[in-house]
């Protein structure tokens, strides 16, 4: 994700604690990780932050996608997002 510079940590902390939280609230949701950027190789091209969540299975991962609590918190991610702000990347395992 790449928040807007005015974005402030506080609000990034609420996304982060927030997405985690999607784990007891969508079923097959196993884990979720996520965090800032800092890798010294800069290849980060301005985005700032990433996760990463596991599914039981595709089933249960396109289940999420259109889930009420992943809507909501999207609704909360977007606004404080900067102009193509995020990249999604779904694989199997």
């Amino acid at each position: 994700m790449k928040f807007r510079p005015e974005v402030t940590q506080a609000s990034i902390d609420e996304v982060f604690k927030a997405l985690a939280d999607l784990k007891t609230k969508i079923p097959g949701l196993i884990s979720f990780h996520g965090g800032p950027y800092s890798s010294p190789e800069g290849l980060n091209q301005g985005f700032t932050h990433g996760f990463s969540m596991d599914f039981s299975s595709e089933k249960e991962r396109d289940a999420y996608l259109p889930h009420q609590e992943h809507d909501k918190v999207k609704d909360m991610i977007i606004p404080l997002l900067a102009d193509n702000g995020v990249i999604a990347f779904d694989f199997s395992i």
